[in-house]
């Protein structure tokens, strides 16, 4: 009887220590850590969140990310720059670890992904070329061709607004999607569209570079809405997760993502430490 207990005793303590290295590894920190390497999706066409400069990626999103990657000391950081309609995809099949790129926080997303605390205030807002009169306010845009990027929150919130244009019998003329927002600004300058949808932090961006060509108009339109990253909605990435709305948090709290912004926008915002309910 001694001897039965005893073996199994041995038996029980060699299945727990067969089982040790598969939950030590099991959550997606872990194994970055043990890799050595944070791969991460991001989109380098959307200044001044992320953009290349002298073959560099560069931005509000990569000195935040850099400041994040003083958490895990000994990890390197690996960018993926995509286009934007492979982003989140790549992420759900699993291409890289997290996104760190401006990913405009929808409820549909909340749902799908775990969308970490707000980086960026991300409010819709219209770009117009300067000294178009005829575009004072969003509801001018009824009537006028506009455009905004494919796959985004902004195109979604240009479609609700011509939605409420058409609903008041005054709709847009056409709506042009774009690979990415480059592509569309250029449409505006060259008077092929009159009018762009994008977040207010990227259009303020777009008119400070090109003032003599640009204009936003204000006011902004629709919910507040907030830009935050992304990772996998799942209990291996949770302590990834963590890890990052952690840091960020911290950097809010600091005075440190004030700092980035008046560095990039050229003035704070306002920022909650948890991402609100999105409204859509």
């Amino acid at each position: 009887m001694r001897l039965s207990r005893l073996r199994h005793a041995v038996l029980f303590s060699a299945a727990l220590a067969l089982l040790a290295p598969t939950q030590a590894s099991a959550g997606l920190l872990d194994e970055v850590k043990a890799k050595g390497v944070l791969t991460v999706g991001t989109e380098a066409r959307f200044p001044p969140f992320e953009f290349v400069e002298n073959g560099e990626i560069v931005g509000y999103s990569a000195d935040i990310m850099r400041e994040v990657m003083s958490a895990m000391p000994g990890v390197r950081f690996e960018r993926l720059d995509l286009p934007w309609q492979g982003i989140l995809p790549g992420l759900a099949a699993g291409r890289f670890d997290y996104v760190a790129t401006s990913v405009t926080a929808t409820r549909e997303r909340a749902a799908a992904y775990h969308l970490s605390v707000p980086v960026a205030d991300a409010t819709m807002a219209i770009l117009k070329r300067k000294g178009d009169a005829e575009i004072a306010k969003p509801e001018d845009v009824a009537g006028k061709p506009v455009g905004s990027q494919a796959g985004s929150a902004q195109l979604a919130a240009l479609q609700t607004l011509a939605g409420q244009l058409e609903k008041a019998g005054t709709p847009v003329a056409n709506v042009t999607t774009y690979v990415d927002f480059s592509e569309a600004y250029a449409d505006l300058a060259a008077g092929r569209i009159r009018a762009v949808v994008n977040s207010l932090p990227n259009l303020l961006e777009a008119a400070r570079q090109r003032p003599d060509v640009f204009e936003v108009v204000q006011p902004t339109f629709g919910p507040k809405t907030y830009f935050t990253w992304a990772g996998r909605n799942d209990a291996e990435s949770a302590d990834l997760n963590a890890l990052v709305d952690a840091e960020l948090v911290k950097l809010n709290q600091s005075g440190k993502l004030r700092e980035l912004q008046v560095k990039w926008f050229g003035a704070p915002m306002d920022l909650p430490n948890a991402l609100p309910e999105p409204a859509s």
